[in-house]
């Protein structure tokens, strides 16, 4: 019997940022942007290993793929597959460099440069953008609006992780998992646990991979009941325990990275059974029937 057969007014947002192993914030000390184009290339192999898994289910969920300018330039093809399948294509920036890292002037370029080319081989509008490792701002934000984006999927509320940024978003009405920033633009934020003054990070990656499934599934029926709407994120290399190992990288870097990989693809697939009354779709179409 189905636990979640009164959900099907709620809704799932599946998130990936698409980026490959040597791109993690995590071995940036070991990895130079240099030397990504002699890496072994698996971002491809594992993003179709998503795509084939949400194929799998009978009710087809949809999902948002924040791509970075980087991989998208390289894997053209990848890109059009993952529109092709109705998934939604959204930008991760270009080279995986941290918003407050940047200055104003180059996280513009960056802003518009991924998102054109995103355009260019898509044909269609990008609407969507997600900041690398949550490192979003007010100003950032601002910049994402002017550089012609809809809505803005950077912001994780858990304030414990170094490189998350922050927004104050507490004078701003929610509706549906969503605050409407200005007439024409959007904040989508990760979903977290809110117990009382402390925040339980929820959204995925690895805390989803870290956590016990049961205890997941629980917080995640929490912030549904609450919220209507849970936004999840992964990555693709989360699916792909055979990748290189960085043996040179800080050890909780490491623990950070590896833990749990194998169980990524039966976990994720666990949580689609889970919910499965639960409505999956993406972003912008999340976006537009909450907004009108």
């Amino acid at each position: 019997m189905n636990t979640t057969a009164s959900a099907e007014n709620y809704n799932i947002l599946l998130t990936f940022d698409v980026e490959d192993w040597f791109q993690v914030e995590n071995f940036k000390s070991c990895i130079s942007y240099e030397s990504w184009g002699n890496r072994e290339f698996r971002v491809q192999d594992n993003t179709v290993k998503i795509l084939e898994l949400l194929d799998g289910f009978r009710f087809k969920p949809k999902a948002t793929f924040f791509i970075l300018g980087w991989v998208a330039r390289r894997l053209p093809a990848l890109v059009r597959e993952i529109v092709s399948r109705g998934h939604e294509v959204a930008s991760h920036g270009y080279g995986h460099d941290l918003c407050p890292l940047m200055t104003a002037g180059a996280l513009a370029k960056d802003l518009g440069y991924s998102k054109m080319l995103l355009e260019d081989i898509l044909g269609t509008r990008v609407t969507g953008y997600r900041a690398p490792s949550f490192s979003i701002s007010e100003q950032t934000l601002g910049l994402v609006r002017d550089a012609g984006y809809l809505y803005d999927a950077s912001y994780n509320s858990f304030g414990s992780h170094g490189r998350y940024g922050h927004l104050d978003l507490s004078r701003i009405t929610r509706q549906n998992g969503v605050y409407r920033i200005s007439p024409d633009f959007y904040e989508i934020p990760v979903s977290n646990l809110e117990l009382g003054s402390r925040v339980l990070p929820l959204g995925g990656g690895g805390y989803f991979r870290l956590f016990p499934f049961q205890l997941f599934k629980q917080g995640m029926k929490a912030v549904l009941k609450k919220e209507k709407t849970f936004v999840f994120y992964a990555h693709p290399w989360e699916f792909d325990p055979d990748q290189p190992r960085v043996k040179q990288a800080p050890a909780g870097f490491r623990f950070r990275h590896y833990i749990n990989l194998d169980q990524m693809e039966y976990k994720i697939s666990a949580l689609i059974r889970s919910f499965a009354n639960a409505r999956f779709t993406t972003c912008r179409l999340h976006l537009k029937e909450t907004t009108g």
